[in-house]
């Protein structure tokens, strides 16, 4: 929701750094694309593509990276991550609402639970036996915070969040509406072909500053713990099967899959509908292209690409057909190498 805020540039530079040029004064109240700002919004270049707009712009002023730092004479500030600080500034410009502290009427709370005195639990909600709520963590309308549940400071549940029992979550999370948090992972056994369910028993544990997204899951460890470090970033839609770990600052897009008992490490990004096969390991550092499926571990850091772009039906079908001769066109190729060896041997 957009707040009735307005601050000079001279302010903005003291809050978030960076070096202005020109127009310490000039007094802005938001943030926009270069096409759509106004007098009163700063605007920001991030990507080259962008740069044709620069001129026409209308904006008061803008973000600019120091390799553009002289393209426009419009008051700027200069910074080395100019997507970063527009994003410090948008943040500034648009806090998150936070209800007022104090449990709604209709909650149901049990009574060996600890509820901090700021916290705010929202209606509807159910708080399960011995959970724990930190100070000023909200619980959203309809969530479900289920027994022997942590939950660190400054969480934020959107309505309809469930956390299975035993479940541990950080401080300053950010959990948006249809999260499931602790389900059973996929763990069946077969035997004489019936299916027999092998109970999870682990928990899941998420750390500091993690950002799940909505109608994300991440499944309960069978034995041992699925993990989620702090500052992993979740996008929309992902599963995370039992036994997961995510490394640090990792950053997953929309529909990606990640079997079970696979460890993702530090500082990754991982494009959307990418889909990780159990029993992995991915190197810190890692970038997984969009929908690329990994089937092997990831020892050195580096981006890999899995898929085919976009092309016309047929064009499609004639590399399908192509890749299914390869092993046809490999042995006849084997088979002239070797004449031709034959035939140099010969010569000499």
């Amino acid at each position: 929701m957009t707040q009735d805020i307005h601050v000079n540039l001279g302010e903005l530079i003291r809050t978030f750094g960076g070096e202005l040029i020109g127009g310490a004064d000039v007094v802005i109240s938001g943030v926009a694309t270069l096409a759509s700002a106004g007098p009163n919004d700063i605007a920001f270049l991030s990507n080259a593509k962008y740069r044709s707009l620069l001129p026409d712009t209308r904006a008061g002023a803008v973000i600019l990276g120091v390799q553009d730092q002289d393209a426009t004479p419009l008051p700027r500030i200069i910074t080395s991550n100019p997507y970063a600080y527009m994003a410090k500034v948008s943040a500034f410009f648009h806090p998150v609402a936070r209800p007022e502290p104090g449990i709604d009427s209709t909650a149901v709370v049990e009574a060996t639970a600890t509820i901090a005195s700021d916290a705010s639990i929202g209606p509807h909600a159910v708080i399960a036996k011995h959970a724990s709520i930190g100070a000023r963590v909200v619980i959203g309308a309809g969530c479900y915070v289920g027994a022997d549940v942590e939950i660190g400071a400054d969480t934020f549940l959107y309505p309809g969040v469930v956390i299975y029992a035993a479940c541990k979550l950080g401080a300053r999370g950010i959990l948006h509406s249809g999260v499931v948090i602790g389900a059973d992972g996929f763990g069946i056994a077969q035997e004489h072909g019936h299916w027999h369910k092998v109970p999870q028993v682990g928990r899941v544990v998420i750390g500091d500053d993690v950002e799940i997204g909505a109608n994300t899951t991440v499944d309960r460890g069978a034995l041992e713990d699925t993990v989620i470090e702090d500052g992993v970033k979740l996008d929309n839609q992902i599963q995370v099967a039992h036994n997961v770990r995510i490394g640090a600052h990792t950053a997953i897009a929309g529909c990606v899959g990640i079997a079970g008992s696979t460890t993702i490490g530090k500082h990754c990004m991982i494009g959307g509908a990418a889909m990780i096969l159990g029993h992995l390991s991915i190197a810190d550092g890692t970038t997984i292209s969009t929908g690329t499926m990994v089937t092997k571990t990831i020892d050195e850091p580096g981006t890999y690409t899995a898929m085919w772009a976009a092309m016309p039906h047929r064009e499609w079908l004639k590399g399908v057909a192509q890749l299914r001769r390869m092993d046809e066109l490999m042995r006849r190729l084997r088979e002239l190498e070797e004449k031709i060896q034959a035939l140099e041997r010969k010569s000499s």
